[in-house]
């Protein structure tokens, strides 16, 4: 009989419990926790995350001088991207506005009939619903929020949501949850693609897709319950002092 796979004694599977699997998990919990407990902003925890996994990397001796400049690269281009595509945007959204554009997309949507403030709010859903079909998060937020945003700043959902404080971090999480439930959409939906190459070759796009559905049906419902009760999105901003 071949060999039983694993280690052989109790101690060797705490041993490779505690260096494969608690460190990455220690990791994760200080970098979430401190963002829960309010302890560090997330761009703070981020740091805390990045000398996290520099220190687990020297703990591995997978730390070197090569390994740090392959990081230091990778990290550099990745910013110089997302720098450039905010610089991009936001000359376009200045442009747009200062070419009386706002005025333009409220006159194109009181000409096909969407003039109330919800109306306005569900085409925006829809349309955000559909772009993530075929683009990233950072465009459609960077393309879309700039051009609706002030526009649903504008309009009165005061009966729902108490002052435009509240209202954008809200607005916010709701398009938060819509570009999640795109995202695991069928046929079109990136972290489907993603998954089609973690999982075995035998597991094809179709059974992917049938997989999907519950969880699109189950991300709808959150999406809608985001949307009825506000408060339950802006808790936590409340608690810890942001919206005062």
């Amino acid at each position: 009989m071949p060999a039983e796979l694993g280690p052989e004694s109790t101690a060797a599977l705490l041993a490779l419990v505690f260096r494969s699997f608690l460190p990455p998990v220690l990791l994760v919990a200080l970098v979430l926790g401190s963002i829960f407990m309010g302890w560090a902003t997330p761009t703070e925890a981020a740091g805390v995350g990045s000398a996290g996994a520099l220190l687990l990397a020297w703990w591995k001796k997978a730390l070197n001088r090569e390994s740090m400049r392959q990081l230091i690269e990778s990290a550099a281009l990745t910013n110089a991207m997302v720098f450039f595509i905010t610089m991009g945007a936001s000359v376009f959204a200045y442009m747009f506005r200062a070419l009386g554009g706002d005025e333009v997309i409220v006159d194109l949507l009181a000409q096909v009939g969407i003039q109330t403030a919800w109306e306005v709010m569900i085409f925006v859903m829809v349309l955000v619903f559909l772009l993530g079909f075929f683009f990233d998060w950072l465009e459609i937020c960077l393309i879309v929020l700039p051009v609706f945003g002030p526009l649903l700043a504008d309009l009165d959902f005061s009966s729902h949501v108490d002052g435009t404080a509240a209202f954008l971090p809200w607005l916010l999480v709701v398009m938060a949850v819509n570009l999640q439930t795109s995202f695991i959409t069928p046929p079109f939906g990136f972290a489907l693609f993603f998954m089609k190459g973690a999982v075995p070759p035998s597991i094809t796009m179709g059974q992917l897709y049938r997989g999907a559905v519950p969880f699109v049906f189950l991300q709808l419902i959150a999406l809608a319950i985001c949307i009825a009760f506000p408060e339950l999105v802006l808790w936590m901003p409340r608690r810890a002092g942001l919206l005062d």
